[in-house]
């Protein structure tokens, strides 16, 4: 069987659906910890199993009988590292024979901040002795994509990226990704830097958000500190708005743009388009 945490998620959902295309319904297991909230996948044959980072018991007993696991990143910041762990324990202690892991892009060299707990979330992994890979994911397109009604209002895109590139794919993209490799053999102890095919500056999104809008959109670039501060102002918790202004930093160094062509050599296709993720943002 294959288990997937995280499973009432964005990405997980994704996982779920295409891992439904590669194998039966009864193989796979969503682990999440409100059941109540996963209807949608008990409709489809999905096994649901309650599993909490915070209740080790809860996890080992989810994992009964599973071979495969996918470990997607926990989003509570701060906590990351010592809840992977309490998975990482579980896999072990149940026998899980192959973990996968969704890491950050070049996480052992990467320069942000959200960069640390992946690399000792990486580390456990490696002390564990399980047979693992590193789905090293980077940024998603929906990042980019999914707060768009504010820009198309306003007519402006904040960040604190300057001409930075970010070399971005839709969760599709790396969920398609991560059920390949639990499908398939021969990515035991892998790590794949997985980035979109093309990459594109904030002012290239400003761009094309106007082309497709038929609204004039511009690019507004800030300081790390004053685009956390209005990420604040529009509601985000500090610790997300800092995240998010530190990212911006970092693809301003660099640390979002990639070469690699390990997401295009799994999928076997082109990663999704800028273009394609705002038509679909805007048909929404």
């Amino acid at each position: 069987m294959i288990a997937v945490t995280g499973a009432s998620g964005k990405l997980g959902n994704w996982v779920i659906q295409e891992l439904l295309k590669r194998t039966e319904a009864k193989n796979i297991v969503a682990l999440v910890r409100d059941p109540q909230k996963t209807q949608n996948l008990q409709a489809l044959g999905v096994q649901v199993r309650q599993a909490d980072y915070e209740q080790y018991n809860t996890l080992v007993d989810a994992l009964n009988g599973v071979e495969k696991l996918l470990l997607i990143s926990s989003n509570e910041i701060g906590k990351r590292a010592t809840q992977h762990q309490a998975v990482i324990n579980a896999a072990v202690a149940a026998k899980v024979q192959h973990l996968a892991y969704t890491s950050v892009l070049n996480a052992d060299s990467s320069t942000l901040g959200l960069s640390e707990e992946h690399r000792v979330t990486e580390k456990a992994i490696l002390a564990s002795g399980l047979k693992y890979t590193f789905l090293r994911n980077g940024w998603y397109l929906e990042n980019h994509t999914e707060n768009l009604a504010s820009a198309l209002q306003h007519g402006v895109i904040l960040g604190a990226a300057g001409e930075g590139r970010f070399s971005s794919a839709s969760r599709q993209d790396y969920a398609t990704a991560a059920a390949i490799v639990l499908t398939q053999a021969g990515h035991e102890n892998k790590i794949y830097e997985l980035a979109g095919n093309q990459s594109f500056t904030l002012q290239d999104l400003a761009k094309e958000l106007s082309h497709q809008s038929q609204k004039k959109i511009v690019y507004q670039d800030m300081s790390e500190a004053e685009y956390e501060k209005a990420l604040i102002g529009f509601g985000l918790p500090q610790a997300l708005a800092h995240l998010l202004a530190d990212s911006d930093t970092g693809a301003k160094n660099g640390q979002l743009e990639s070469r690699s062509t390990d997401l295009n050599k799994l999928i076997g296709r082109e990663s999704t388009t800028l273009r394609s993720a705002i038509q679909s943002a805007i048909k929404e």
